[in-house]
């Protein structure tokens, strides 16, 4: 790639979020963050705020495809980040233009279902869709406790039980599993990523806050960075979760409800 600074390139396939504070608005803010440079295809519109979703409008299959295409035609990606995408006949567009055009470039899914307000952001007739189209082309698959436990049909209560259901999720076939959990009820918090080689678990302790809205898709867009800067799995989850723990630390506390993350208190490192 020829140009300045910008090292990386990510295409991120996500919702978008009115708030600012996650999807398509929080995966921007992220990957330009941690220097990399973002692109879009939105695939759903959301009307929401720090307390909650209001509205969610899916965008029609083929416009998603459509934009993924002319991006990828022109301005071509090192890595993909697949987030919100509402309803089965989009995730099944998203999968097949990936396939014909990005298949080698790796994608970070995140698995978004349910928004922190409680609001259903994926049909649940789609779970199925997503499990089979999706989840054996990514790189990385990012899902919390409530997805995983949709994607398995597990419950999971401890970190044993995260390993049962890392393990399952790594038999639909994607290369890695990252199993986020901040729904235990601990102070400590764990989260696990588990590929073909083995495990490594990321221990920290739980910031008791409410302004941690969009911490998933944050997250996953800041993997996804790290993937397109060159970086192995395991380096690149590290960083993305030191990178969410210090915009969390720092978050603006904006809004009535869940605020956003301090997504920009990495500007000048990375210039």
């Amino acid at each position: 790639m020829k140009g300045g600074s910008v090292k990386g390139r990510v295409l991120i396939v996500a919702g978008s979020d009115s708030g600012g504070g996650a999807g398509i608005q929080a995966d921007i803010k992220a990957v330009s963050a941690l220097g990399a440079y973002g692109m879009t295809a939105i695939a759903a519109l959301t009307a929401q705020n720090t307390t909650g979703v209001y509205g969610v409008v899916p965008v029609d299959p083929a416009f998603v495809a459509l934009q993924m295409k002319v991006v990828l035609e022109d301005i071509g990606a090192d890595a993909v980040k697949v987030g919100m995408l509402a309803n089965a006949p989009v995730i099944e567009a998203v999968a097949t233009e990936y396939e014909a055009r990005a298949v080698n470039v790796p994608l970070v899914l995140d698995p978004v279902m349910i928004a922190k307000s409680g609001h259903h952001l994926l049909d649940p007739d789609a779970v199925v869709t997503l499990r089979k189209r999706l989840l054996p082309l990514a790189e990385v698959v990012t899902p919390n406790l409530p997805e995983a436990e949709a994607l398995t049909d597990l419950p999971i209560r401890d970190l044993d039980d995260m390993r049962r259901a890392a393990e399952l999720i790594l038999s639909f076939g994607p290369k890695s599993v990252l199993l986020k959990g901040g729904h235990l009820e601990d102070d400590s918090l764990y989260d696990l990523l588990l590929t073909v080689d083995g495990e490594t678990v990321f221990e920290g302790r739980r910031v008791h806050t409410p302004h941690t809205h969009g911490t998933g898709c944050t997250l996953s867009s800041a993997i996804a960075a790290g993937l397109a800067q060159g970086l192995c799995s395991r380096d690149a989850v590290a960083r993305a979760r030191n990178y969410v723990e210090r915009a969390i630390l720092t978050a603006p506390g904006l809004g009535h409800g869940h605020g956003p993350l301090n997504h920009l208190h990495t500007v000048g490192e990375f210039q």
